[in-house]
């Protein structure tokens, strides 16, 4: 039995795949590092949510119906798909060489012309039809008409094309499944490897963004405010609670890469995120993000009803920003607030303690700035690589409302710190602070830390989110030092003990 392993351009001279005048090859998971339906279907859910509602009946009439379907209503751009280069070369290379090369695959016909048209390396193009699900035998008969006896290799991926091997010159394997090229080497005398990308541990882990985490510890702000830390009780319900929306929050945050699977692989940072570049499989999407809601749920179904109730108003809020509140101007970001202030409210509720009107408010204009200031990175990249080259975006923010966009951020910041001072000269602080005159200080370090933020911000310097950003900025580890030492100071221990 002959195998050998392709490289990524096969040297002048010599080919894997000399005997055959036709090399066949398949789309989804060879071509195309992923899957065109499963990519169509998110992509059409997207944008027309309500669509998914008409999947079970599309599914009724056939696969290829279903194909069929989805791929005539879903916006299916093949320059933004991530190819398998060493495919991709290999079928250059035959063709240079004079091989007929066919596209046989799966997909619907829409999606393989796409495909077809923007390589521009294809003699024929096979696919499903609406009628006609072009996969394992019938795809092998519609290989064989088209040859017409003569001989052909065939590219593929997976175990629905062992019999197109079966009646191949040469089965090419893209994978290494130790099992599947074991089934081929039985069923055909001459094989050859392709390698393709790998899933690993370490890329499953980044999709779920475990350095956005951070942002659940505002779930601690209510019990820290109110001097109960010391409390281990009601510290471990909202550690807790921290774990329930860092699960669920991974959960949300899966499921928004999966729809957003285009806008991410034109955007400049965001192309390198593990389903973008095709580094882990939109499948596993489809089974990590039930896992974590699931695992999220479970954690916080330890603690109250209440607190539960909160986990449940997290997910349908963000999947509603996920699926539209995303595409409207200011909406996004009010949702985007309300969802951090949801985090205070829940860690509120986890710990058992009160929240003042004062820390909601104080919260929400704080908040607010740091998500205009995600838009505003946005719109500064935008503009620094052109309007005219730059990607179209699923958000309706424009270049020429950048300013505007800093206004309202900035003024909301500033309004954080007026609360600030507001609450500070009030008579509730009085109950909580023994020295409430120390807490001024609070204010002037508040107003340099959004003047920073926004400083860099219009430089282009800051990264889109801006809480992921304070987390790894070590000047703001720095003041948020000294501004805990206000709040110490002010509560009177340190200072009483000098009289």
């Amino acid at each position: 039995m002959e195998r050998s392993t392709i490289d990524p351009i096969v040297p002048a001279g010599s080919s894997a795949t000399a005997t055959a005048e036709f090399l066949c090859t398949d789309l989804d998971g060879t071509i195309f590092i992923g899957d065109s339906l499963w990519e169509s279907l998110l992509a059409l859910i997207g944008t027309h949510f309500w669509y998914a509602f008409f999947i079970p009946f599309w599914l009724l009439r056939g696969k290829a119906a279903l194909k069929h379907e989805i791929a005539r209503r879903a916006v299916f751009n093949p320059l933004t798909l991530p190819l398998n280069s060493k495919v991709v070369d290999f079928l250059r290379d035959e063709k240079r060489r004079g091989k007929k090369l066919i596209l046989a695959t799966g997909a619907d016909t829409k999606i393989a012309a796409a495909i077809a048209e923007h390589l521009g390396i294809f003699d024929f193009v096979l696919a499903s039809d609406g009628v006609t699900n072009l996969t394992g035998e019938r795809k092998r008969e519609a290989i064989q008409q088209v040859v017409q006896g003569r001989q052909f290799d065939y590219i593929g991926n997976g175990w629905a094309d062992v019999p197109i091997w079966s009646a191949a010159s040469t089965a090419i394997v893209v994978g290494r499944s130790p099992k599947l090229l074991r089934a081929v080497e039985n069923a055909v005398s001459r094989t050859a490897v392709i390698e393709a990308p790998g899933n690993n541990w370490s890329s499953i882990w980044r999709c779920l963004r475990p350095h956005h985490w951070v942002k659940n510890l505002l779930v601690f702000v209510p019990l820290v405010l109110a001097h109960d830390v010391n409390d281990v009780h009601r510290l471990m319900r909202v550690s807790v609670a921290w774990v329930s929306f860092s699960l669920y929050a991974s959960g949300v945050y899966v499921l928004n890469d999966l729809f957003d699977l285009e806008a991410d692989r034109i955007h400049p940072t965001k192309k390198r995120r593990p389903f973008a570049c095709g580094k882990v499989p939109v499948w596993i999407g489809f089974g990590l993000a039930p896992l974590l809601l699931g695992l999220g749920l479970f954690v916080a179904a330890q603690l109250t009803a209440g607190f539960l109730g909160m986990i449940v108003i997290y997910f349908l809020v963000s999947t509603g920003y996920t699926l539209y509140a995303k595409r409207v101007p200011i909406l996004d970001v009010l949702v985007l607030t309300g969802l951090y202030l949801l985090r205070i409210l829940a860690g509120g509720v986890a710990a058992q303690v009160p929240i003042s009107m004062w820390l909601l408010v104080f919260s929400m204009f704080l908040l607010l700035s740091l998500a205009f200031t995600k838009r505003h990175a946005e719109l500064v990249r935008q503009d620094k690589k052109g309007t005219a080259t730059s990607a179209p975006s699923k958000r309706d923010y424009r270049v020429q409302d950048t300013v505007l966009v800093q206004q309202f951020g900035v003024t909301s910041g500033y309004i954080s710190v007026l609360v600030l001072a507001l609450y500070v000269n009030g008579a509730e602080v009085t109950a909580l602070y023994q020295h409430p005159k120390v807490l001024w200080l609070t204010c002037p370090m508040l107003l340099f830390w959004v003047s920073r933020i926004w400083f860099l911000a219009n430089r282009g310097k800051l990264s889109e989110d801006p809480v992921v950003f304070a987390a790894s900025d070590p000047f703001s580890y720095i003041l948020s030092f000294f501004f805990f030492l206000v709040l110490f100071l002010a509560s009177g221990t340190f200072i009483d003990s000098f009289r």
